[in-house]
């Protein structure tokens, strides 16, 4: 990402900042927790309601490594598949980013997983789900006092600020930064290169070296297929005993489900 694009996403923050904070006081509202509240396991809190909303979170390794997170709504039920072949970082990320869909607009879409790479999305609906994600996971409150904190054991330095908050709030290098900056914290307030430029394996090296947990930057693979395919299987059979289904429309679905999942792997 090029300083003049940070600049259109901290911009657009400034415009928009009231109205993407009432959409989060809006979420803590419907799940119950508090504004102030850091938010450890997003996925915990957010299952139950998304599922209140008619869709099914599933986490999936992928093949795609840029795509964060799939969403879609069928005649039913919704479906939210998260891609578990990216960092805990960015599916961390790409969970809160779909929130925004789900809860504040109607379209279908796919969204890349944004601050993975130098791809972004330009257009408001994505600038305004990336805004929501990084009030959700990093409140202003915590925030500030975390940065002071991590700012201070850091002697000063911006980066090694910036990934002890990663660590903290698991959430991508770009996120922080751009959290950073739409709070206006750092002293300069002038968008540094140095700090704009940095790779994953800069920011792996210092979290060996500051004694962080790495493991955050490590996709976890997990796989809800199994779990899935047991519990359609088992609610298909019980169909079929109460003359709602027959069994060659099951055996369809089953292996409807089956090759759709493969295509999803690149099997």
């Amino acid at each position: 990402m090029n300083i003049e694009r940070l600049r259109k996403i901290i911009q657009y923050s400034t415009d928009n900042r009231k109205d993407i904070e009432s959409k989060v006081k809006k979420f803590y509202s419907f799940t119950g927790i508090s504004s102030a509240q850091d938010v450890l396991n997003i996925l915990q809190i957010v299952r139950p309601a998304f599922q209140r909303k008619g869709f099914l979170v599933l986490e999936l390794p992928f093949a795609d490594d840029e795509i964060g997170a799939l969403c879609y709504r069928g005649d039913g039920l919704g479906y939210i598949l998260i891609n578990t072949s990216l960092p805990k970082v960015n599916a961390n990320f790409a969970i809160c980013h779909e929130i925004y869909h789900v809860f504040f607009k109607r379209s279908e879409f796919k969204s890349k997983v944004e601050f993975a790479n130098d791809h972004y999305f330009e257009h408001e609906e994505e600038f305004a789900a990336n805004l929501f994600a990084g009030m959700l996971l990093m409140p202003e409150t915590s925030f500030r006092q975390m940065y002071g904190l991590f700012k201070k054991e850091s002697e000063g330095n911006e980066q090694d600020t910036i990934i002890r908050l990663m660590n903290y709030y698991q959430v991508p290098y770009m996120a922080v930064l751009i959290r950073c900056y739409e709070l206006e914290l750092p002293d300069s307030n002038t968008l540094s290169e140095k700090l704009l430029n940095v790779d994953r394996a800069f920011v792996r090296n210092r979290f060996d070296e500051l004694w962080l947990d790495a493991s955050i930057l490590n996709p976890s693979k997990k796989d809800d297929f199994p779990q899935l395919e047991a519990l359609v299987e088992r609610c298909g059979k019980e169909y079929i005993q109460d003359s709602y289904l027959n069994e060659r429309t099951l055996e369809k679905v089953m292996k409807n489900m089956r090759t759709l999942y493969s295509e999803i792997k690149g099997e």
